[in-house]
């Protein structure tokens, strides 16, 4: 296996994980309140997916014996406490979160997808992360359906969000 190949799993394994953690913090928030009922059912429903996605790069790290990164204490709570804070600041806030992660995911699984396309060695892999990309986007379209854009501070959101995973991504193809 190339380390190309084993960072691309690294990271998968850790951006899994994280997603997990934003929606666990995004749940914990909006538990089962009448008032956020809607916003809690789209975040399991979410969080679901996420867990089968996680699920899969988990076997795989132990199955192809991939260190994974050391930073996943760290992403772990950054990821929760994301999910969390932005719950706290209401339904469309932890929307705006969720198109804002998803949107650096689709990019990235697109360009693992191209790079694994050309490698044509992964076939298996290939086929999976075509799958949960496009879970990731239809994350995203809903999280704009669902008011994403109109969180006070979207783009500003949008902007750190998008920075603090893209961030996390290069550490963790690394380390």
């Amino acid at each position: 296996m190339t380390k190309r190949l084993e960072q691309m799993i690294r990271v998968d394994h850790a951006g899994e994980h994280g997603a997990v953690k934003i929606y666990e913090g995004q749940a914990a928030v909006f538990g089962a309140s009448e008032k956020t009922k809607k916003a809690a059912e789209l975040v399991r429903e979410m969080a679901a997916q996420e867990q089968s996605h996680m699920d899969h790069f988990d076997a795989l790290i132990v199955q192809r014996r991939i260190r994974p990164t050391v930073m996943a204490p760290l992403w772990d709570m950054a990821g929760f406490a994301l999910g969390a804070g932005t719950a706290l600041m209401g339904e469309k806030a932890a929307m705006a979160c969720t198109a804002a992660v998803e949107e650096v995911i689709d990019d990235h699984y697109s360009a693992q997808i191209e790079e694994l396309k050309k490698l044509k060695t992964e076939p298996e892999l290939l086929k999976k992360l075509e799958k949960f990309r496009a879970e990731e986007a239809e994350h995203r379209h809903t999280a704009l359906e669902n008011g994403a854009a109109q969180a006070p501070f979207y783009r500003l959101m949008s902007k750190v969000i998008k920075a603090g995973c893209q961030t996390a991504i290069k550490v963790s193809e690394k380390i």
